[in-house]
């Protein structure tokens, strides 16, 4: 495994970590859960991402990994960095969602209660609250780190203009704010010209997820969508068939490419992802161990030649836009 700098912070994380989106829940076999935790442990993978929603049911995912953590990685806590997060829907009401004091603190209170911990390593704001001032939501987030019960914090899913908003606040209190996670791969580069340039400047990192756009960029879609893919259940919010349809054509020529660097075009993706200077580190999502060992080889050949990076440039300048939307 490499481990890499988290921006001008003393917190080094591994190019992989693993999230715990899907395959966590309730509804998943806890011998599945825990072969996924250990074999990420084996592989040097140190970061595991939690939020306060995932499941399902929502809190489950949480509860789940507490348990691990205590039968399986007794003893190994100072080896591993544990994140969670607030701010997207978690209990009904008006105060399970968005970023005010109340959501943010009542939530860190319960996902360390679930995970049985007495403090994360990061804590994140999940989103961009438009109803709560941006000091509000920063001073709860300071006060976690005051009070013992996050080491660092972190934002996701805030464009760069949020995100240089919110970094003033954390500047005027002091905040060892670090990192943001966004949603990053070669169908969704945005973060390059909004997002990155402001971390940038600033000494900050950021942690990407959905590195395979839901598995757009795998060999799974390359000749159609099979059945009991994500792709196949309308009711999937995250790919759906007209996605695949449009894209079958750029992911093939990735494909071509990948083979010619000798890699499958998941590693390539990856490795793709990790050419990014800012993108400190990967979360990947696995069903089972075997993927995760997949997903690691790409560390094997992270470099790419000028020529490769223009021509998936190219491949992708010819890719028509993307409905992202259901």
């Amino acid at each position: 495994m490499i481990y890499r700098h988290v921006g001008k912070s003393g917190l080094r994380l591994p190019a992989f970590s693993l999230g715990l989106w899907h395959n966590f829940g309730s509804v998943d076999p806890m011998a599945s859960q825990r072969a996924l935790i250990k074999r990420a442990f084996d592989l040097g993978i140190t970061y595991f991402d939690l939020a306060n929603n995932y499941g399902p049911i929502p809190g489950s995912a949480e509860e789940n990994f507490g348990r691990i953590l205590r039968n399986d990685l007794a003893g190994h806590r100072d080896e591993l960095v544990i994140a969670s997060k607030a701010g997207y829907d978690m209990w009904p009401g008006p105060y399970g969602s968005f970023g005010s004091r109340k959501s943010i603190i009542a939530s860190a209170n319960q996902s360390l209660q679930r995970m049985g911990l007495d403090y994360v390593d990061i804590f994140y704001s999940h989103r961009f609250d438009p109803q709560t001032d941006l000091a509000e939501t920063a001073g709860a987030l300071d006060d976690l780190v005051r009070q013992g019960k996050a080491l660092y914090i972190g934002i996701s899913n805030y464009d760069g203009a949020q995100t240089a908003a919110m970094m003033a606040e954390f500047e005027k209190l002091r905040t060892p704010f670090i990192i943001h996670q966004v949603r990053y791969n070669m169908f969704n580069r945005q973060p390059e010209t909004d997002l990155f340039p402001v971390l940038k400047s600033a000494g900050k990192a950021a942690i990407g997820f959905s590195p395979l756009s839901q598995g757009l960029l795998t060999d799974k879609y390359l000749n159609g969508i099979p059945a009991n893919s994500r792709a196949s259940r309308s009711s999937s919010p995250f790919l759906q068939p007209k996605q695949v349809a449009s894209t079958i054509k750029t992911v093939q020529a990735l494909n071509d490419l990948a083979h010619s660097r000798h890699q499958t075009l998941a590693e390539m993706a990856l490795a793709w992802n990790l050419r990014e200077p800012e993108l400190v580190s990967v979360l990947i999502g696995a069903s089972r161990p075997g993927q995760l060992d997949d997903n690691v080889k790409a560390l094997a050949h992270l470099d790419f030649t000028t020529d490769e990076l223009a021509e998936i440039d190219r491949i992708l300048d010819r890719q028509t836009q993307i409905d992202w939307s259901r």
